[in-house]
């Protein structure tokens, strides 16, 4: 490898994987090694081979004026091939430590920590809301993106090292706190950033306007034939609106096409991202503020940019009208701002809304209520070095973070097994 600094190993990659050498492994054809150095870092790259929006290719010392290297079908390919060989096997520890640690969420960080702690020794139980664990990874990401045999090939792997996972079990409700604490020595919570934003606008409450994880969920559920709470939400032959213009809208788009919509919109309110067609990335090593169009986007969906819904109004009690306008984004002390520009309102006709604006913070739930713990003023975890504010209680991911990648929720899951085991020790 020739890049001098590779940074997408240092500033690129939340994992810090070892990309610049597995990268050469490959190119020698040892693929063996080269998986050996990419589980060193990552637990679940068969995910972010799929998912993850490849951060490190930006930063790639290539894309200061070509086309970057293609990390990410790399990190996936050495990963399947793994799996093709026969080489990604259960590695359950050689000695116990006799001590148990309780994870609260199975998403990706939840997953990860697991993994790590029982590889120290630890005997680990995952606790889990929903029928089958995955957290975010099953229920948030559709099928069309992540295929779950993928996922479920690795909780086996998981559950062969001696991780117990209980589902169906919100703790807090069907397990007490006390009992956790009674029977563990430490509990890590990776609840993720399930508190969405809210549309505050008249008209919200009309049926037919729902969060976008709500759709989703209830989505992932029914194409795996599990039962599913709340009304029916199905975008077939309707007008739909996706509000929020992120990965998530978009899930929703692509998934809403998927059951046969008849018309999709989404509008997002920050100005349209300059369009860039060069295989070079503009704001090297940084991420790129640039136009993204998914595959959701290209199968059939009208987007616009700087707009506010004003208001829903609805007939009988269910939403059929959106009323929008177009805003310009002005400069205040405060930062960029949206005005409203006078005399541009407009009307459609729309009869499903998924509000995908965003997350806000953890629920704060009575599981959270009954540990005491602590939390800054954005309403993530108050954490200090993973730990909370409650002795023996430690907190990753999303919950401590706020809504951030795969990745990165990787990342935090495997530090937070880090300080559980220094402390259990």
């Amino acid at each position: 490898m020739d890049c001098a600094v590779p940074f997408c190993h240092g500033s690129g990659c939340p994992l810090f994987n070892l990309i610049p050498e597995w990268n050469d492994l490959v190119y020698r054809g040892d693929w063996r090694e080269a998986l050996a150095r990419l589980e060193m870092t990552n637990n679940l790259p068969e995910i972010t081979g799929r998912v993850c929006p490849a951060p490190c290719e930006p930063a790639c010392t290539m894309a200061i004026n070509s086309s970057p290297v293609t990390i990410k079908e790399i990190e996936l390919a050495i990963i399947e091939h793994g799996f093709s060989r026969g080489w990604v096997v259960p590695r359950p520890p050689a000695r116990e430590t006799g001590r148990r640690v309780a994870v609260v969420g199975s998403g990706p960080a939840g997953l990860a920590a697991a993994q790590q702690l029982r590889r120290a020794g630890h005997r680990v139980t995952v606790y889990e809301k929903h029928s089958r664990p995955g957290g975010i990874l099953r229920y948030g990401i559709p099928p069309y993106k992540l295929e779950k045999w993928v996922l479920d090939r690795r909780i086996d792997q998981i559950r062969a090292e001696g991780v117990n996972f209980e589902t169906g079990v919100t703790v807090g409700e069907d397990v007490s706190t006390r009992y956790l604490r009674q029977r563990h020595g430490a509990i890590l919570l990776t609840l993720g950033a399930g508190r969405p934003r809210d549309l505050q606008v008249a008209g919200r409450g009309l049926e037919g306007v729902h969060f976008a994880m709500e759709y989703l969920s209830q989505s992932n559920a029914r194409v795996a034939g599990e039962p599913y709470p709340g009304p029916d939400i199905d975008a077939c032959g309707k007008v739909v609106l996706v509000i929020g213009g992120g990965d998530t809208g978009s899930d929703c788009v692509g998934t809403a096409k998927r059951q046969g919509a008849k018309a999709i919109h989404q509008f997002e309110i920050l100005p349209k991202p300059r369009e860039w067609a060069e295989a070079f990335n503009p704001d090297w090593p940084r991420w790129p503020a640039i136009l993204r169009t998914s595959s959701s986007h290209e199968e059939g969906c009208e987007r616009r940019w700087s707009v506010t819904t004003k208001q829903l109004s609805g007939r009988d009690g269910r939403v059929c009208r959106a009323h929008c306008a177009d805003v310009a984004w002005e400069t205040s002390a405060r930062g960029p701002r949206p005005v409203e520009i006078p005399g541009s309102d407009f009307e459609i006709d729309v009869d499903l809304v998924l509000l995908s604006m965003g997350f806000l913070h953890v629920e704060h739930t009575k599981l959270l209520e009954d540990l005491g713990v602590g939390f800054d003023d954005r309403g993530n975890l108050l954490t200090d070095g993973y730990r909370t504010t409650v002795d023996g209680v430690f907190a990753a991911g999303d919950a401590s973070t706020g809504a951030s990648l795969v990745v990165a929720g990787i990342w935090n899951g495997r530090q937070a097994a880090r300080a559980i085991d220094r402390a259990l020790r």
